[in-house]
């Protein structure tokens, strides 16, 4: 049997820049379900971010059902809870940016997410990134942005049931099934 897709449930897929978190979770998703929703947070500010997104676009055929959503991805994800469905949401921290950049109530959004994702009845893999482990931001806004990520990634993996670290491309299972491990490689 495909360990993947023993990964039922709420699976966080975290890691640094570059780690293979969506590679991996788009490879996860589509174990799960013939054709997944990817709800994709990313916005377009630059030509960088547009080539980005293109990219993200190109890689990823026929199978998905795509919905853009910056902001209200509790509602999204509430409007798909299907016992047999699956939703890749890339990424968490993109979607943080936002509710940052329209001045929001991050703690509130990050409780009406917790109360759709603990409710969830199929699968639903979330990406975000590890941005704790580098140094102190010299500005407040950066480091702001490092407290609510860091508050939001531990809100979201006590209620996983999978918590999955990418390092290198390697995915190290912290917890899986909702009990934690010690680095289990796929």
């Amino acid at each position: 049997m495909n360990k993947k897709s023993q990964l039922k449930g709420v699976s966080l897929i975290i890691g640094g820049a570059r780690s293979g978190k969506s590679r991996y979770g788009e490879s996860l998703a589509l174990t799960l379900h013939k054709t997944p929703l990817y709800i994709a947070t990313a916005e377009i500010h630059d030509t960088e971010m547009q080539q980005r997104i293109d990219l993200h676009k190109e890689s990823r055929d026929q199978a998905w059902t795509i919905c853009e959503e910056p902001i209200d991805i509790a509602a999204v994800i509430a409007d798909h809870a299907l016992p047999d469905h699956t939703i890749l949401l890339d990424c968490l921290t993109l979607w943080l940016s936002n509710l940052m950049g329209r001045n929001m109530d991050i703690d509130k959004e990050i409780t009406s997410l917790c109360q759709i994702l603990e409710k969830y009845p199929g699968n639903i893999i979330l990406i975000s990134n590890e941005v704790g482990q580098g140094i102190v931001p010299n500005n407040a806004l950066a480091r702001q942005f490092r407290d609510h990520a860091g508050r939001l990634n531990q809100a979201i993996a006590q209620i996983a049931d999978n918590v999955i670290h990418m390092v290198a491309g390697l995915p190290m299972i912290a917890k899986k099934n909702s009990i934690a491990t010690f680095g289990e490689y796929m």
